[in-house]
């Protein structure tokens, strides 16, 4: 639940609210930008993934906010709960764990209530998995397919592979480590060795690695790697050839 505190009611009360939709780093702190520092100092309140995740880069800004969890498991009731609080005068800040939010992360309720109340939404670039990995990966970019994470079964993601036999557009997806291995595989064995992909591992972090090449060629080298750390995955049209 969000609750009213004595520490709350910031420069902003009073005046016309608004959502701050705000991108923060995937892993490295030096990508935050101005404008957000600046709003976040601003703010009066911050609805976060974790606290204990927001806080830590709060603290990296040498900012103190009221925070209040909003994540998958609350997001229904919090979203209308943030929405009073903005209809009444308050500058909320939205943050995730890491990148833009409501591209794979909370973000969808709290946005759809306030376009809903015809309330001000402020959208600060900046951070996107999806987006980093499609700059470097060397696929097509005029039409790509976002599809978020995968069904954890093999069989589910066996199915969407086969649908991805004859795709027209790029394909970009996140894979947990956990299951990469086994994906990388199911990869192959669908798509064949001659298909194209580009795997990118711990983006924009110390041991960041981006490889394309045709899975044939890319699926024994990344298996002799590490295949530790988050992954996003972009899966080039089937007529593609670098």
């Amino acid at each position: 639940m969000v609750k009213n505190g004595p520490d709350e009611p910031g420069p902003n009360r009073g005046t016309s609210g608004r959502l701050i939709i705000v991108a923060s780093p995937i892993g490295n702190l030096g990508d935050i930008t101005e404008r957000v520092k600046n709003e976040l100092a601003q703010c009066d309140l911050i609805a976060c993934e974790d606290t204990r995740i927001t806080g830590g880069l709060l603290r990296h800004l040498g900012l103190t906010k009221p925070m209040v969890n909003y994540h998958e498991h609350n997001e229904k009731e919090v979203a209308v709960e943030l929405a009073d609080k903005i209809s009444a005068g308050l500058t909320v800040a939205l943050v995730t764990d890491a990148g833009t939010p409501g591209i794979s992360d909370p973000g969808f309720r709290i946005t759809r209530e306030c376009q809903r109340r015809k309330l001000v939404l402020t959208p600060l670039p900046g951070p996107c998995a999806i987006v980093t990995l499609l700059s470097a990966s060397g696929l097509p970019t005029n039409a790509f397919r976002f599809v978020g994470f995968l069904a954890p079964k093999s069989a589910a993601r066996r199915r969407f592979l086969e649908s991805a036999l004859s795709a027209e557009e790029t394909i970009v997806l996140h894979e947990s480590c956990h299951r990469i291995s086994d994906f990388l595989d199911e990869m192959l064995e669908i798509l064949g060795p001659q298909r194209v992909v580009c795997i990118g591992r711990e983006l924009t972090k110390l041991h960041e690695t981006i490889r394309t090449g045709p899975l044939g060629e890319l699926v024994p080298a990344l298996k002799k790697g590490s295949l530790k750390g988050e992954f996003t995955v972009a899966i080039a049209p089937s007529d593609f050839t670098l």
